[in-house]
Order: C-alpha cells, then structure tokens, then sequence
C-alpha cells in the first residue's frame, strides 16, 4: 500500500509556504514558499498609490491564491509525491487578517469602481487604526457589564474582528454597505479552494467575540455601539461556526488544476497559525505554554475549564483542540523589534564586521551579546515597538531603551531588546499563574528557537521554567497538515481525531533548554524594575507614549 500524505499551507506576514508530510510520522517530505508578490502593504496602495495613515498595514488577497498555485506543485514536483496519494489539505492563518467579500464571494479590493478605497482591502493582523474604535467598543462593554469581556482579559484589542469593522463603517461606509460578509483570510482561502464558505471556531472564538454556547454578542450590544451595526452577526458575519479538523469539502476542479492535486481532496477548515502548532508539538494537556515565536508571539495554553486571566486574547471552547478550552495571550512585536534594530539603528561598522566573517547581522550581534552576563550591559527595555497584545491590551504603548551611556555598543542593545521580550512572555505566564492555570514548562516553535540560541536560554533563566524546542521547522504548517489528515479521516488513511494524529506525528527535538540558577537570580531584579516600569507607562500613572502618538497623528 503506497504511503499516503498530506498538505499543509502556512500563510504568515510576508510569505507562505507549502509543506508535504508523511502521515506515517509526520516527516516534511517536501517545502516551499512563495514571498507575497505586494508584501505588506503599509505606505500607500498598488496601482493607485492612495496613501495610507498611521498603523495601517493590508495585504492582497491574490498574493494568497498564488502560493497554491506555485507552492503547492513545487513540493509534489520536489518530492516526486504522487497527488492521488495526497489525502488532505489544511492551512493556518495570522489572524485577525480580515476582508470584505460580495455576494459571489470575492473581495471587495477587486472591485474596480471602490478598490482606491483603503478599506475594500485586506486588513492584516497588524492593522491598529482601529484603535479608537476598540478603546469605544471595550468602555460601553464594560459599562453595559458584558459578560463576554472577562473571557477576553477585560479588553478587545484593536487586531480583532470586530473593532475593524466598526472603523470601516465609520470611515468607509460605502464599503461597509457593498459587503455581504467580512470573513477571515484563512476562512475566505478555505471558500476558494472548496466553494464552501464556513467559519472556523478558532478564529471566530478568539477574534470575533463568538462563543460556542452563547454566540455573538446581542443585538441589543451591537446598537449600543452604533445602531448600524445592530444585526451585523445575523448579516455580514452570518454562517456556521464550525469545530478545527472539519472537511470543508473537496477541492473543486479551478483548484485541482491550480494546485496539481486530485479534484475532492479533503480540505481542512481554516486555522491560526499559532493555534495550529499546539498539536504539532505534542501538546494535547494543560500546563504546558506553547509559544509560537516569529514577528510576534502567540502563546497557548489548554485547560479543562474556563477561567479569566487579565490581557488575555481569549479563553475559547475547541479554540485549540476540540475538547478544551483554549487559552490564548500574545506578544505584538518579538523578532520584527529586532529586525527594525537591525535595519534601522545598527551602524554601518557592525554590518561591514558580519559581512567580513561571512554571518548576517543577527548572527553577528547575537555571538557579541551572548558575551555579556545577565544586567551587565546596564540596559533595560520595554517591548512596546508595536503596542501591547498581553497583559495591556494596549497598541497605543511604545518601546523604551532606558540605561544607554556614551559607552553602550549595539551588541548591548541588543542583548537588552532581546531580554525585553522574554520579561514580557514572563509577564503573561505569570497573569496565567496567578488565576489558576498552570505554567509549567515552555515549548517553543517557529524562526527564532531555531536560529537563536542565547534568545531562547534568556526565555528559560527570565521565566525560570525548562523549554522544550519543535523538531519541525514548519510546525503551523505540521499542525495544518495533521488537521488536513482529520478532515480526511481515518477510512480514508488519516486520522479520527487531532489527538489520534497529535499521536504519530508531532514532533520535538530531545534536548530542553534548562534555566541557569545564577541567571535566575539576576534576572528576577531586572525583571521586578521591568515591572515598575511595565506598570508606570503601561497602566496610566504616565500616558506619555499616547501623548507622543497624538502629536504625532496630529502634525500628519
């Protein structure tokens, strides 16, 4: 009997990438990416160069499309796979990337007469100009005593679903009015490749306020907001919400031929990125952190009930693997604070030195900041480059470099930039710790475990807890793969469930990163001056930052 595989599609912020598995162990057999063509689209808008404002970040929803079209015929080029014995399909997401579609289901950005409109495009995760609406839409909630607030941390941040709608109504209401429905990329993909549009209860849970028991919010919340938007859920987010590993349907023919695949291939519904690398590790039990760790992190937690922690994404039931309550937190900003560094502040010496011995820049700087013990660069940060996911909810907040003399090196930046981001993740391990759901030990996927060694021992001395590393450099892209092994099923050579398939073929290495007690030490002062300051610009006793940030709107 031949060996029977499947796909994963992982779309991320700059590219997406195919990944052929075995179903056998969960081997990569094959991969490849696609960059998006337009990238991220932040300054001003193809073709009709309308400029954007400030926090605007979009994409093109025809960048998704050609990364089945080019990346999905590589790996079955690449790895001589025959189609036929590919069972199942399944791709994640970063999310909130959101859009608004017609009646036939294309976006509104394809739309000659109205796709000079900002707002007809693809509004990508980081997309916070929707800030104000968010601060709006989290006072009249509390006022009102919603009871969907403290399952989200008290805050809907300005990422989410609903806050971006609110804005396009507000600013674009021609555009609100043309959408028949404003759906989720990874969903929106899903409809392209099966002709079935449903919704996924992962991003539905934790983006759009959705709750498996409950629904949406009520009507009567949604005029509070703004009587427009009193039957938004029944109208433009209408549709079934449906559990992770549900076939979708099958590949119809348009994308049998795009992809190279056999046409009624099992499609997986859509997922998040970070969501879909929980089982690809192994992690199928609560206590156990997986940070999926790239430009951001996502982290994720599974308990067998819900409880409220402050700043938190969401706590949603079979938000992560069905049977659990899924637990989600976040940092905005991780490897993108040390690329802007990079591209933006290194002196030109520094990039001469790395170009000199043949390694990149990161490279370089990382081997000159592992030469420093803990405190003794004399720097602090914050990790606010792009505003607070967790605890804060907060994306009008901004970074902070405090300590710097005449005599500060830029390895020593980034060394602080780099402790930064572990005292942030130890902040929302503790909000977890400290009501009720345990942390006990740490996994971690994605770019920066695999690249960044001293980054990932800081992570284990700042938290105190061992660290257990993905063996797979693609793991969302694993995890979409195993979902597209359930959508199949077992008759068909897949799997029953995700925990059947969590079984044979998610994978971590062998060795742990272990904490270094004397690192311990060191790093709990650093970390209790990280919180008083975490705490004085970041819970209103010093709104500087925001007044920074209105001056700067201001002047525009």
């Amino acid at each position: 009997m031949a060996k029977k595989y499947t796909i994963g599609v992982d779309y991320g912020t700059e590219s997406g990438r195919a990944v052929l598995v075995s179903l056998d162990d969960g081997r990569e057999v094959a991969d490849h990416v696609t960059p998006y063509r337009h990238g991220v689209i932040d300054q001003k808008l193809p073709e009709s160069g309308v400029e954007l404002g400030y926090e605007w970040a979009l994409q093109h929803p025809q960048d998704y499309i050609e990364v089945l079209g080019n990346s999905i015929p590589e790996v079955l080029r690449g790895s001589k796979v025959d189609a036929s014995d590919v069972i199942g399909i399944g791709i994640d997401f970063t999310a909130c990337t959101m859009l608004p579609i017609d009646e036939q289901g294309d976006p509104l950005s394809n739309n000659l007469s109205i796709k000079d409109n900002p707002h007809s495009w693809v509004k990508l995760w980081k997309h916070h100009a929707a800030q104000d609406e968010a601060t709006k839409l989290n006072e009249i909630a509390e006022q009102r005593g919603e009871d969907f607030l403290p399952r989200y941390g008290g805050k809907i941040s300005s990422e989410w679903m609903i806050a971006k709608i609110w804005q396009i109504l507000n600013e674009a209401p021609e555009i609100y009015d043309k959408t028949d429905q404003f759906v989720e990329a990874t969903d929106w993909v899903i409809s392209k490749l099966t002709n079935n549009l449903v919704r996924n209860s992962c991003t539905a849970g934790y983006k759009a306020i959705w709750h498996k028991r409950e629904s949406y919010p009520s009507k009567e919340f949604f005029r509070s907001l703004d009587p427009r938007l009193e039957n938004l859920a029944d109208t433009k987010l209408r549709g079934d919400v449906v559990s992770l590993g549900t076939n979708a349907g099958g590949l119809t023919a348009e994308m049998a031929k795009l992809t190279g695949l056999i046409e009624g291939t099992a499609v997986a519904v859509g997922n998040v990125d970070a969501h879909a690398a929980v089982p690809a590790m192994g992690v199928a039990e609560p206590g156990k952190l997986v940070m999926a760790m790239g430009t951001s992190i996502c982290h994720m937690l599974l308990g067998k009930e819900e409880k409220h922690v402050e700043g938190m994404c969401g706590v949603v039931e079979d938000g992560i693997i069905p049977g659990f309550y899924g637990y989600e937190a976040g940092q905005s900003a991780v490897g993108d604070i040390f690329a802007w560094y990079v591209d933006e502040s290194v002196p030109n010496y520094v990039k001469k030195a790395a170009d000199d011995e043949g390694v990149n820049v990161h490279q370089w700087l990382e081997e000159k900041a592992a030469n420093f013990k803990p405190g003794e660069t004399g720097l602090l940060a914050l990790d606010w480059w792009n505003g607070n996911r967790s605890v804060l909810v907060d994306t009008d907040l901004s970074g902070l470099l405090l300590g710097m003399t005449l005599q500060t090196k830029p390895e020593e930046i980034y060394r602080a930039l780099l402790e930064s981001t572990a005292f942030g993740t130890r902040k929302i391990v503790d909000a977890f710790h400290e009501n009720g759901v345990e942390v006990n030990e740490l996994y971690a996927c994605g770019g920066l475990p695999q690249k960044n060694k001293l980054l990932m021992q800081i992570y284990a001395d700042v938290t105190n807890r061992v660290i257990k590393i993905a063996d797979s450099k693609q793991t969302p892209a694993l995890g979409a793969a195993m979902f597209g092994a359930v959508a199949a099923g077992e008759d068909n050579g897949g799997y029953s469930s995700i925990l059947a398939a969590t079984r044979k073929m998610a994978r971590i290495k062998d060795e742990v990163i272990k904490p270094i007690p004397e690192n311990v030490a060191i790093y709990e002062k650093l970390y209790q001056e990280y919180s008083k300051l975490h705490t004085y610009f970041g819970r209103g006793e010093n709104d500087v930052m925001k007044r920074l940030r209105a001056l700067r709107t201001a002047s525009k």
